[in-house]
């Protein structure tokens, strides 16, 4: 369960890159905050105006964000094609076990008659991780016909964000296929991350990371990708109803079309151009190593916020006024924080115990 695992660095230096932590450690703690909105507030603060700003920053800045950096950093790792299908197929078995844990709660009450709920809407939920390994294999086997070809990225990257548009619904029903169909496009309730449109995310991000090593090599000063950020502001703020409209209806924003999709890229050209400037002030360099820390463990802080949020919901589903949300909030947060931090001591030692010693 290594931050490597949703966002891999393999094959690279050890030398950390501080703006995609920050921007892994932002998403993640958006990320907890909108899955306590959908899950512990009342129906009336859900559909408020606090909702639906809960909801946007639990979008644009979380899940994309995400899902383009690990396309950057599978652009940058030289791991060949087994070793990225095999961590593929791992992030598929922590999917699996993930949603077997978040709903470990439910699960008791279904078994025990309590709860008239299909147990396999939850085991097999499409959550980020199935999307993320998924991602990692299919990226893999393209990148073998593709090459460092930006043209043949881009136009997958396209076809990707647009196919599910065009693609019959059939009628769904409790079968193999529906629950494959699910990881793929399907409008399940359980389809939270299908393949389309959200494989175009890491699509993304593998092509700025080729788009950009073209720019560097024609020595395009870094000013210009700063400015050309900021510039976006404009249309961003002008179109913001249009986002947030898509971000508070959860179905349309699971599975949505490409002109959303072209706005998120224009959203994150701009919060990686404001990130790349915060992430040079002094003032802010705990705050920022701190977001960078929590930006390395990633994977194990996704992980276990769910499974203490998926397990309280049980119990406080949609029952908290806003205070209550605010104060689960910073009590999981600091919470996972620690359980992170015991995490990774308990590595630690287990490394220098099993490692071998010089004498």
């Amino acid at each position: 369960m290594q931050s490597a695992g949703m966002v891999s660095s393999d094959g690279m230096n050890d030398g950390r890159m501080m703006l995609p932590d920050v921007l892994k450690g932002i998403a993640v703690l958006a990320m907890i905050q909108v899955h306590l909105m959908e899950l512990f507030a009342l129906p009336d603060i859900y559909i408020s105006r606090l909702g639906v700003v809960s909801l946007f920053l639990g979008g644009p800045p979380a899940a994309p964000v995400f899902m383009a950096v690990m396309g950057y950093f599978l652009a940058r790792s030289v791991a060949g094609t087994g070793t990225m299908v095999l961590r593929g197929l791992k992030l598929i078995l922590w999917g699996l076990l993930l949603n077997a844990g978040l709903n470990m709660n439910l699960f008791y009450h279904i078994f025990a008659g309590s709860t008239a709920l299909n147990p396999l809407e939850y085991l097999f939920g499409a959550d980020i991780l199935f999307l993320a390994g998924l991602s990692t294999i299919l990226i893999a086997l393209f990148r073998r016909a593709a090459g460092k070809r930006i043209v043949w990225w881009l136009v997958l990257m396209v076809v990707v964000a647009s196919a599910g548009e065009y693609i019959p619904q059939p009628e769904y029903g409790n079968d193999l296929l529906t629950y494959v169909l699910s990881f793929i496009y399907l409008k399940t309730p359980w389809s939270y991350f299908p393949l389309l449109p959200w494989l175009a995310y890491p699509l993304a991000g593998y092509s700025f990371y080729l788009i950009n090593q073209e720019a560097d090599q024609r020595k395009l000063p870094y000013g210009n990708k700063i400015t050309a950020g900021f510039v976006l502001l404009v249309p961003l703020g002008l179109s913001l109803r249009y986002a947030t409209d898509i971000t508070w209806d959860l179905e349309k924003y699971y599975h949505h079309d490409l002109l959303f999709f072209l706005w998120v890229l224009m959203f994150l050209v701009f919060w990686t151009a404001m990130f790349s400037l915060l992430t040079k002030i002094r003032l802010l360099n705990r705050v920022n190593g701190w977001l960078q820390w929590v930006g390395r463990n990633v994977t194990a802080f996704y992980v276990i916020q769910w499974l203490l949020i998926g397990n309280l919901a049980t119990v406080f589903y949609k029952s908290l006024d806003s205070s209550g949300v605010l104060i689960w909030y910073i009590g999981i947060t600091a919470l996972t924080v620690l359980l992170v931090k015991l995490f990774r001591l308990a590595q630690l030692r287990h490394k220098e115990r099993t490692s071998p010693r010089i004498s």
